[in-house]
């Protein structure tokens, strides 16, 4: 088995490309700038990084990116290098220096995008990944089956305690599977993270003595490492069955250190990942960095939604949450559940369903329930009629002819 990772490019160069490639390959490995004595054949064949594959796709007059060497032609191309697993050893931040570092600046860079990354088991067989995954989320959440329709709480700030745990009442008495706080919630003065958490406990422990099934509740515990710690027990402490945390913000090691300490599912937000992804011509696909979160120990995985209130298109949204659901490689499945959110309503739950080819996922509307002119309530039924129709192979109108709450909410919902 191979014992290098593999990282693949799209790469635009003012210069040679393969020359282009080979400065890659130096920066991130054991290279510098001039030659060096030190830097025999022996070290560079062993610790070096090695172009795979340089295949040129086409060339533009002009560069993606400010910067760039002058040239009146710019090379654009696939490039795969690789490195051996030994240069970083099982560590996820020096991973994504190793593959993510100091060469999207490079002068001789005028565009550069991370597209795939392939993981040997010498690797991955370091991490345990997702704790709980599709299995234990559908365990702890009490939906055996179909997806888990879920909510955010609105609005995202500005409520107080008691006034979300109202809502999440109001919820639950919709049937709700999942409800999460927003990214923004975490610890504010107006709806303190302790105090909240315990009013909303009150609400769903009450509500499950009654109804046999506990709601999950992903409440927001970003925050400095021991801030999040005791964030964590006290919702385990008060039944909880499940922690978010927004990744960008505290890192692969918060995420790794929180992951290693936690009992509940990680809810992973990824808050920020516009920066990532926008610009075509830098950053990265999807694909790739949900790798390192997954092995991380994230068990759910936002992949934004069709028709979603961004800028992201419905193909990056199904490649993403296809990626989510794949194994990391043969030997480390490290299963997760893709998150839907953004703008969603049910009008998006078939071709959600059908793109991805099953039901496991959590699907989450925020407008999509809160707006409902016949109440949170109504919301919530609109949404599960909504996939029941779309796992049934029916459409909307024919299934709103035995929901109320769905007739009525085809009418608001765009």
């Amino acid at each position: 088995m191979s014992d290098r990772v593999h990282a693949t490019y799209w790469m635009e160069t003012g210069g040679d490309p393969a020359r282009t490639a080979e400065v890659i390959a130096g920066e991130q490995s054991s290279g510098t700038f001039v030659a060096l004595a030190t830097e025999t054949a022996e070290l560079k064949q062993r610790s070096g990084a090695k172009v795979e594959r340089l295949e040129i796709l086409d060339v533009v007059d002009r560069p993606s990116l400010p910067g760039a060497m002058a040239s009146d032609r710019y090379t654009r191309a696939t490039l795969e290098l690789s490195w051996p697993v030994e240069n970083f050893g099982p560590s996820l931040p020096n991973l994504m220096s190793t593959i993510a570092g100091n060469l999207f600046e490079l002068h001789q860079v005028s565009g550069l995008r991370i597209t795939g990354l392939q993981l040997p088991f010498g690797f991955t067989s370091a991490f345990k990944g997702p704790a709980f995954g599709i299995s234990g989320t559908r365990r702890l959440a009490g939906v055996a089956e179909g997806p888990i329709i879920g909510t955010i709480i609105k609005p995202s700030i500005g409520l107080t305690a008691e006034e979300t745990a109202q809502q999440v009442r109001e919820l639950i008495a919709g049937d709700i599977d999942f409800i999460k706080d927003d990214e923004l919630q975490a610890d504010g003065g107006r709806c303190p993270f302790e105090e909240r958490v315990r009013a909303v406990m009150r609400v769903v422990n009450d509500a499950a003595d009654r109804r046999g099934r506990k709601v999950m509740v992903a409440f927001n515990i970003t925050g400095d490492l021991d801030e999040m710690r005791r964030r964590h027990d006290l919702v385990l402490e008060l039944g909880g069955t499940c922690v978010m945390v927004c990744l960008n913000s505290i890192g692969l090691v918060g995420v790794r250190e929180i992951a290693r300490h936690a009992q509940l599912p990680l809810h992973g937000h990824r808050a920020g990942w516009g920066t990532l992804y926008r610009a075509p011509a830098l950053g990265w696909d999807y694909a790739p960095w949900q790798q390192l979160w997954r092995l991380a120990g994230v068990d759910h995985l936002h992949v934004n939604g069709l028709y979603n209130k961004f800028s992201e298109s419905n193909e990056s949204v199904i490649a993403a949450a296809r990626a989510v659901l794949a194994p990391i490689n043969d030997t480390a499945p490290m299963e997760a559940m893709p998150v839907f959110s953004s703008g969603q309503t049910g009008r998006q739950a078939a071709q959600t369903y059908a793109a991805i080819g099953c039901a496991d996922l959590i699907h989450t509307a925020g407008g999509g329930i809160f707006g409902h002119p016949a109440g949170v309530p109504a919301g919530v039924e609109a949404l599960r009629a909504a996939w029941r129709a779309a796992m049934a192979g029916a459409s909307l109108e024919d299934e709103a002819t035995r929901s109320t709450a769905l007739k009525t909410a085809l009418g608001f919902w765009r």
